[in-house]
């Protein structure tokens, strides 16, 4: 009898350890808000949570790259904001220029102020940077690079005359900068001929010739350094008569270029959470030359006398163009990363849910189990008390 007695009490015991255990798990997990406190809660439901904490932490961080880069390209953009206003104020100096009312003098002070105005641009170029990097001296040009290639040439304006070329032009060294070259006819034709100028897009007179009026066919060759040395160019005009003393018309050189990717400047952004989810940006060069109105000596746009001032109108626009096509790309760039993040945002908070469903306790219920296993652990406790109880009836026995 007191063996069966001990045998009850120890099975109470039993339970009411078992309850102990259960009630302070539910307990932690409680406290910690977690089903998952230790791998021995669920092993395979903690490897599955870890490996989506790895991903929302990823995307999260990749959100905050995204951000960066929009700051950087907002740092390029506004810098570039500025070049534009500077060669705004540089053509309308050109066109100043070009009107026969100034002087010697006057065309020189405005000279000064577009080297001043070429330097600026310079200087925003070579200082603009984002945490020390720097944005558009070339540094983090991008993805196409150019390679050298034939050229030809067409006529940019003056609907009247038609122009051709043979044969394969090598732009070289300080030459014709962007490529153009504008032709000015100086002088009234005088016993069939007249004077011309051919100017680069710098302004610099680079060639001049009396042509015969009625010619139409003419070749001209350019000093070495120029033009490739001995490179001729064929114009073919087709009425001399129609360009008269004063008028210009401008001829464009166009590379055929086949493009080729260069990554190895380009700025590179973490946008996704894992391995390759990335994108390349690249800055092209905005300094002086690279827009065209400086040449590699450093010397600016001239617009000392009226047809440089002319051809020089040209070749500022050229660089607005270059300039306005960088800042629409950098936009296009940065309205991409404010998608980019809305998507990263989206896919970080369904990661959150679903690996809080996997980690993450239910309150209700656990609070509901741990009442219960309460109740069950007081129930146990005063059940044991009435084991213990049970041995002392056999002292009735000896009264």
């Amino acid at each position: 009898m007191i063996i069966n007695h001990n045998i009850a009490a120890l099975n109470t015991y039993r339970q009411l350890s078992a309850n102990n255990v259960l009630a302070n798990k539910s307990l932690e997990k409680l406290s910690s808000g977690l089903r998952i406190v230790r791998a021995g809660d669920d092993a395979a439901g903690l490897a599955i949570s870890e490996k989506m904490r790895g991903q929302i932490r990823g995307l999260n961080q990749a959100s905050r790259n995204a951000q960066d880069t929009i700051s950087l390209i907002q740092t390029a953009e506004g810098a570039l904001n500025e070049t534009h206003s500077i060669l705004q104020r540089m053509r309308e100096l050109a066109v100043q220029a070009a009107n026969d009312t100034n002087t010697d003098a006057d065309r020189q002070a405005i000279q000064d102020e577009i080297n001043q105005l070429a330097n600026e641009i310079d200087r925003i170029a070579n200082t603009t940077e984002f945490n020390t990097k720097k944005l558009l001296n070339g540094e983090v040009v991008g993805v196409v690079a150019e390679k050298k290639g034939t050229y030809s040439i067409q006529a940019n304006s003056a609907a009247s005359l038609s122009v051709t070329a043979s044969g394969a032009i090598n732009i070289a060294n300080k030459g014709i900068v962007n490529g153009a070259i504008t032709i000015t006819r100086i002088s009234e034709a005088t016993n069939g001929e007249a004077a011309y100028e051919f100017r680069n897009s710098l302004g610099e007179k680079i060639a001049s010739a009396n042509i015969t009026v009625s010619t139409t066919n003419k070749t001209f060759t350019f000093a070495a350094g120029e033009i490739a040395s001995g490179a001729a160019v064929t114009f073919k005009i087709d009425d001399f008569a129609k360009f008269k003393s004063g008028d210009s018309f401008t001829i464009i050189l166009n590379k055929h270029v086949a493009a080729s990717t260069d990554t190895s400047k380009a700025i590179i952004t973490q946008i996704g959470a894992n391995s390759g989810q990335n994108m390349l940006i690249g800055i092209n060069d905005m300094r002086a030359e690279a827009l065209g109105i400086k040449n590699s000596s450093g010397d600016a746009v001239k617009v000392t006398d009226k047809y440089g001032a002319n051809a020089v109108v040209s070749t500022i626009n050229n660089a607005i163009e270059k300039v306005s096509t960088e800042r629409s790309k950098l936009g296009a760039i940065q309205n991409r990363l404010e998608h980019t993040i809305n998507n990263l945002g989206t896919a970080a908070e369904n990661l959150t849910a679903s690996e809080s469903r996997i980690r993450d306790v239910d309150m209700a219920k656990e609070m509901m189990e741990y009442t219960k296993l309460s109740i069950l652990q007081q129930a146990a406790t005063a059940m044991l008390a009435q084991a213990n109880q049970q041995p002392q009836m056999v002292l009735q026995l000896l009264r």
